[in-house]
């Protein structure tokens, strides 16, 4: 748990400054009598420190209180917007609109989105949407083709790919067609069978329009390039694409068909160039594979409940998760004696009443109000914890049986998630309560950092002073000591004759 910083590391850079001083008063008395020189280093790194250590300590406090506020507020932030974005499909009714789309048979995946409406359909599907695949007249893999231009278009859309000595195999036109910038969207390959080397084109592109054509021109030293060329022709009603190749002796083979998919539901025949059909039924996507085709499955499209409980519990945690943030940044400990970052903090009390307020309340008065109870949400046992519980199974039924409630509980007027969005945005908007705090906090760290430079810069003044002064000092006193020596030699001391005390 996060706590609150106390004085204690200012009383001990205090209690250290007043030591340290003790320290260099000693040396300046052992200096003063001869028994050693002065530690002029510490002495000055003592004096410099004893007028420095308490506003240097005071504003490391103030430094370190405020950079922990501003990560609570942060690791608030978090939690609030985490919740909000929990809320959003809530706040706006979305979430129980969803529905979910369900297929009786195989081969037949749906989905349902906005737009959709609860219903039940019959859904025949013919064939599926494909992509046209052609392959040529087998070929000597290595063989020259001969030197010309090759025109293919896909769908309506065309491009011209020149062939020359540089790439007149059949590997070389695969190459030149698969990296020509404005391919229209055809992807090309070889494939070698007992009978030689194959040129096999796909569109990358289902559907019945998207057929492939390819027109030969200027060919010289013809040695297969004009065999090349293809015409196909959508097919219609059903049927499919045909081909008439440019040589019957050297003709084109087709694969598989450019087809749409066709399919029905109910009496209406309908049809669609993917398989990913989006237009047939409102807010809804079917998307068709080939196990689909020749069954009559039932589509069903229902209340999604399963997604709604999912969404619904999503934002009790996440409320519980700003709950648990406030109870922690706020608590107190008396074993300990250590307190929350935001104890007693009024902008954080003013979040944690304003977001309580809301999930109590409800929405509506007298009878006709809902609370979240209702729907098998409620406050934990103890009232000061007051994180949710929810009860999914009472959840679960009342989003099936009673939608109607649910719908009330979160509409998007003045429903709990609006209620909650609005209040959210305005604490951690610019300008809002949030950004106010973090703004002053950072005001105050600039202040704050200012204040050090400006005490480092006068610590180092003190110390560049102290230093000239004392080492003249140490200089004076090492003299005085020498002279002293000297003239106790000379004249005697109260202990010993001098040198001209007993000189005869």
């Amino acid at each position: 748990m996060s706590t609150i910083t106390t004085t204690s590391s200012v009383n001990s850079a205090t209690s250290n400054a007043q030591s340290q001083l003790q320290q260099a008063a000693q040396s300046i008395i052992s200096g003063s009598t001869g028994n050693s020189s002065m530690d002029v280093s510490s002495l000055v790194s003592a004096l410099v420190n004893a007028k420095t250590a308490g506003q240097a300590a005071s504003l490391n406090k103030k430094q370190t209180s405020d950079n922990t506020t501003l990560s609570a507020y942060g690791a608030l932030s978090s939690a609030l917007n985490a919740l909000q974005a929990a809320v959003k499909n809530l706040a706006d009714g979305s979430a129980l609109q969803s529905f979910a789309a369900t297929a009786s048979g195989k081969g037949l995946d749906a989905s349902a989105g906005v737009g959709a409406v609860a219903g039940g359909y019959s859904i025949n599907v013919k064939q599926i949407a494909s992509s046209q695949s052609l392959s040529s007249a087998a070929f000597d893999s290595s063989a020259k083709l001969g030197t010309g231009n090759l025109a293919i278009s896909v769908g309506g859309k065309s491009m011209n790919v020149t062939i020359d000595d540089s790439n007149n195999t059949l590997a070389g036109i695969a190459t030149a067609i698969n990296k020509a910038a404005n391919n229209p969207g055809v992807s090309a390959t070889i494939v070698t069978g007992t009978g030689g080397a194959h040129l096999v084109l796909r569109s990358t592109t289902t559907g019945a329009a998207n057929t492939i054509n390819i027109v030969t021109s200027g060919v010289q030293n013809d040695a297969g390039l004009s065999s090349l060329g293809v015409t196909s022709t959508p097919g219609t009603n059903g049927a499919e694409s045909t081909i008439v190749s440019s040589d019957t002796g050297k003709a084109w083979k087709q694969s598989d068909p450019a087809q749409d998919a066709e399919f029905t539901i109910g009496a209406i025949t309908a049809t669609s160039s993917s398989n990913a059909v989006t237009t047939a039924i409102s807010g809804v996507t079917l998307n068709l594979s080939s196990a689909s085709v020749g069954t009559t499955q039932t589509l069903t499209v229902a209340s999604d409940t399963t997604a709604q409980n999912t969404t619904i519990t999503n934002f009790a945690n996440l409320y519980n998760t700003v709950v648990t943030t406030i109870n922690s940044l706020s608590s107190y400990d008396k074993t300990s004696k250590s307190a929350g970052v935001l104890l007693g903090d009024s902008t954080l009390m003013t979040i944690k009443n304003a977001l309580a307020t809301i999930v109590g309340s409800g929405v509506g008065t007298g009878s006709s109000a809902v609370g979240l109870a209702s729907i098998g949400i409620s406050l934990k046992g103890d009232p000061a914890d007051g994180t949710l519980v929810v009860d999914k199974i009472v959840l679960g039924t009342a989003l099936t049986s009673n939608p109607g409630r649910v719908a009330t509980l979160f509409n998007a007027t003045n429903g709990i998630g609006a209620k909650l969005n609005t209040s959210i945005t305005q604490f951690t908007r610019t300008g809002g309560i949030i950004d106010t705090r973090n703004a002053a906090l950072t005001a105050d760290l600039k202040s704050i950092t200012a204040q050090q430079s400006t005490l480092a810069n006068y610590a180092t003044q003190l110390t560049n002073q102290y230093q000239n002064q004392f080492t003249a000092l140490n200089t004076l006193m090492a003299t005085m000591n020498n002279n002293s020596a000297y003239l106790t030699a000379l004249f005697g001391g109260s202990k010993s004759a001098g040198a001209l005390a007993t000189n005869k």
